[in-house]
C-alpha cells in the first residue's frame, strides 16, 4: 500500500514536471547528466565494457568520447520522455518528423499491411506519434513493466497518438484481429531475447549478439513487407525518420534473411553516430557458448 502510494505520487510530480517547456527541461537534464555520470556513474562499467567490444579499432579516448557524449544524451531523453506525458500532438509532430510517409501509403493503398523495424536509437517513445500519421491502425509491440502501476501510466502516455500497444506474447493475436484493414506493427528489434528462447544468434557491433526471430517469423506468416525506420538526430530535441523498404515479399525470402536485413541496417546506423544508441541497456548477456552450456 505504501509503494502503491509512493508510485502514484512520483507520477503526479512526472506529470507536474512535463509541463514545463523543452527549455527548462533541457537545463534539469544538464542536472541529471551530472548526477547520472558523475556521482552515481550509472551503470558505466557496462557502458564502456559495451563500447571497447563494439568499437576495437576505436581508442581509449575515443571510446570515452562517445561514452560521455552517450549519458549526455540519455539524460536529455529522460527529460523528453516526461514531456511526452502531456506534450501536445502537434508540438510533437515537430520534434519527430516522418520524412517520407508515402512509402506506407503505398502499401495501403496496395491493401497491404506493414511491419517497421526499429531500434532503441534515437527517441522511440517521441517515435508513438507515428499512430497520428495515418488512419489506419499502428501496433506498437512491447515488453510489460513488472510494476502494474507504472505499466498503465506508461501504456496511456505511449498511446495518446493513437498507437495501440501490444504486448510481446499477444503480437500474432492483435495482427490477426486487424487482418482485415492494413495496418502499422512497430517492433524494437534490438531488444535482448531470454536464454531459454534464443534460437539466433549472428555479429552485431562486432560481438556474437542473440536476436529475436519475431520480425521474420510474423513476416512470414503474413507475408506483410517489412519497412527499416532510419532515425536520425537533427539537432537537440529534434528526430526525422525516413521509412526505408527492405523485404517486399517475406515469404519467398530464405530462412534468417529477414533477420539479417534488420540487423544490419541498425547496425550502420548506430555506427554512422553512436552515442544515440542505448549503450547501458546489457545487449550481450550470454554468447553463443554459454547457451549450447
Amino acid at each position: 500500500m505504501i509503494r502503491s502510494g509512493l508510485t502514484r505520487i512520483a507520477i503526479g510530480l512526472l506529470f507536474l514536471l512535463s509541463l514545463l517547456p523543452f527549455g527548462v527541461l533541457y537545463v534539469v537534464s544538464d542536472f541529471i547528466f551530472l548526477v547520472l555520470y558523475h556521482v552515481v556513474k550509472y551503470r558505466r562499467p557496462v557502458v564502456r565494457m559495451n563500447l571497447r567490444n563494439a568499437f576495437p579499432e576505436k581508442t581509449e579516448a575515443e571510446c570515452a568520447e562517445i561514452e560521455e557524449a552517450y549519458y549526455r544524451y540519455l539524460s536529455d531523453l529522460i527529460v523528453e520522455c516526461v514531456k511526452m506525458i502531456t506534450i501536445p500532438y502537434k508540438e510533437a509532430a515537430k520534434h519527430f518528423v516522418f520524412l517520407n510517409p508515402e512509402v506506407l501509403h503505398k502499401y495501403f493503398a496496395d491493401g497491404k499491411s506493414v511491419i517497421l523495424a526499429a531500434g532503441h536509437y534515437g527517441n522511440w517513445e517521441m517515435a508513438a506519434t507515428i499512430g497520428s500519421l495515418t488512419d489506419k491502425k499502428a501496433l506498437v509491440i512491447y515488453k510489460p513493466l513488472a510494476s502494474g502501476i507504472y505499466e498503465d501510466f506508461t501504456r496511456k502516455v505511449r498511446s495518446r497518438f493513437g498507437a495501440v500497444m501490444v504486448p510481446m506474447k499477444l503480437t500474432l493475436r492483435k495482427i490477426a484481429e486487424f487482418r482485415r484493414e492494413p495496418s502499422i506493427s512497430v517492433f524494437l528489434s534490438d531488444q535482448t531475447p531470454v536464454k531459454h528462447e534464443t534460437q539466433f544468434f549472428t555479429s552485431f557491433l562486432n560481438q556474437p549478439t542473440a536476436v529475436f526471430l519475431g520480425i521474420e517469423k510474423i513476416a512470414k506468416t503474413t507475408n506483410y513487407p517489412v519497412v527499416f525506420c532510419d532515425v536520425r538526430v537533427v539537432k537537440r530535441g529534434y528526430y526525422s525518420c525516413n521509412f526505408v523498404p527492405l523485404v517486399e515479399n517475406p515469404a519467398e525470402m530464405k530462412e534468417h534473411e529477414i533477420t539479417e536485413a534488420h540487423v544490419r541496417c541498425l547496425e550502420r546506423l548506430i555506427i554512422r553516430e553512436p552515442r544515440y544508441w542505448l549503450w547501458s541497456h546489457r545487449r550481450w548477456k550470454f554468447r553463443p557458448e554459454d547457451y549450447k552450456r
